[in-house]
């Protein structure tokens, strides 16, 4: 596994720093975000996702919030990285 930076949320303390890396080998994002409070969990919960399928989080997955600033670090399938800055 090779991860490549792709960004981090600006103005953020050293202690807080939302940041994204890609897996080169997979394509898998790598994210490190904010937990999502109670509220967010249960208000995903009540929407669902397909008939049938569970809405609770298993011990071995999180739900997180992603700052929108964030979504600019996120490749695109059509291979468009001008978002994305240089390392």
């Amino acid at each position: 596994m090779a991860l490549k930076f792709l960004g981090i949320i600006s103005n953020t303390p050293v202690d807080e720093s939302p940041t994204i890396w890609l897996d080169d080998t997979t394509g898998d994002l790598i994210i490190q975000s904010y937990k999502a409070d109670e509220a967010t969990v249960l208000q995903a919960q009540e929407v669902g996702s397909i008939p049938g399928h569970s809405t609770a989080i298993p011990p071995h997955e999180t739900m997180i919030r992603l700052p929108a600033e964030m979504l600019q670090y996120i490749p695109r399938p059509d291979g468009d990285d001008s978002a994305t800055p240089s390392t």
